[in-house]
């Protein structure tokens, strides 16, 4: 029995979902690569936000992949966690904002 839901190896299986269905994986693979490409954004500047959002959507492959990906585009450890705290303020502020959500149905059944 493996240790834990995820397994760091299997990271380094990503390369193989086109193995189920190759024309679909090998799309994807290709808008990736064209999507992590120099652009109006640098690399690094991508990077960042790649592991804002795998710190968002809880991935830990991709904050596996994207912490050693900042690293090697020259981002430092403040920069990392700045880019945590910026994804967990995103995070709290969409929970809170759907606050409002709750207070209209409140003044809503209250009057």
């Amino acid at each position: 029995m493996k240790e834990t839901y995820y397994n760091r190896e299997d990271l380094g299986k990503f390369g193989k979902i086109t193995e189920f269905q190759k024309e679909l994986g090998d799309k994807f693979f290709d808008y990736y690569a064209n999507v992590f490409k120099e652009g109006a954004l640098t690399k690094r500047e991508k990077s960042l936000i790649a592991l804002a959002v795998s710190h968002a959507i809880q991935c830990p492959y991709c904050i596996d992949a994207y912490t050693a990906d900042t690293l090697k585009n020259g981002c430092d450890e403040e920069q990392l966690m700045e880019a945590v705290h910026v994804s967990a303020a995103i995070r709290g502020g969409a929970s809170l904002v759907h606050g409002v959500q709750m207070m209209n149905q409140v003044k809503d059944k209250m009057m």
